[in-house]
């Protein structure tokens, strides 16, 4: 069944809410601060609508509503405008790592560092040989989705473990520039509220992936451009 224009700008306004607050978004929240135009009647039968299609979800101790991994793929897919870097990160990023020329390794763990501090989650890399460097390990311990211990024991213990990770990292189909994933998606205990960014990077002599991992929530209309232009440039750097 295909969306109104009012269920994806309903959907959208959730969404974008919901990324920036971590908490279920009600019908007071979205009347006040959506712009939809609409009643509160409206939005909250167009949000019973979504959630009986499989976009949204109620969780038992809210009012409100929550995306689900279907309706985050949708936002993603289809309602979200991306948000280019400005010139003076571009910039900033490209000094960082062009001053990496001389040791693939030590690239490869500054490019992880440099992608950690600029989005504010935790940052992958990996090559070849499947070592993985990673940082920004602090900045998921802010978020309420890593407040539980096993989620966040899962994510940490992930780093160490090669056939995880190549079970993530291998649904990047040699055709896609960019892959997103949800927990839910994996099959993996307690990474359910997690979300992943993927991307490959190919150099002249090096190859593998990067990755931002967070909440499923993830700011991905930041995030996608960031990476991308990450993937582009490590790609270019002639190591």
């Amino acid at each position: 069944m295909d969306l109104t224009d009012r269920q994806k700008n309903l959907l959208r306004v959730v969404i974008e809410k919901y990324i920036e607050t971590a908490e279920a978004v009600g019908s007071e929240t979205i009347e006040k601060e959506g712009g939809l135009g609409v009643s509160p009647a409206t939005i909250r039968n167009e949000m019973v609508k979504l959630t009986s299609l499989g976009y949204l979800r109620q969780p038992h101790t809210s009012a409100g509503r929550t995306p689900t991994s279907l309706g985050m793929k949708f936002y993603v897919d289809q309602l979200m405008e991306e948000k280019s870097l400005s010139l003076k990160d571009e910039v900033a990023i490209k000094e960082e790592l062009g001053e990496q020329k001389e040791h693939f390794n030590k690239l490869l763990r500054h490019t992880a560092k440099v992608l950690a501090d600029q989005t504010h989650y935790l940052a992958l890399a990996t090559d070849e040989e499947n070592d993985v460097y990673a940082a920004g390990m602090a900045n998921i311990l802010d978020m309420p989705e890593f407040y539980d211990i096993d989620i966040t024991k899962t994510v940490l213990s992930m780093l160490d473990k090669v056939e995880m990770l190549s079970q993530i990292f291998g649904q990047l189909a040699a055709e896609d520039q960019i892959k997103i994933l949800f927990g839910e998606e994996l099959g993996m205990p307690y990474l359910e509220p997690c979300g992943f960014v993927i991307s490959r990077y190919q150099m002249p002599h090096h190859q593998g992936m990067l990755a931002i991992v967070g909440p499923s929530r993830l700011n991905y209309p930041v995030i996608i451009p960031t990476l991308r232009y990450f993937s582009q440039l490590l790609s270019s750097l002639g190591v």
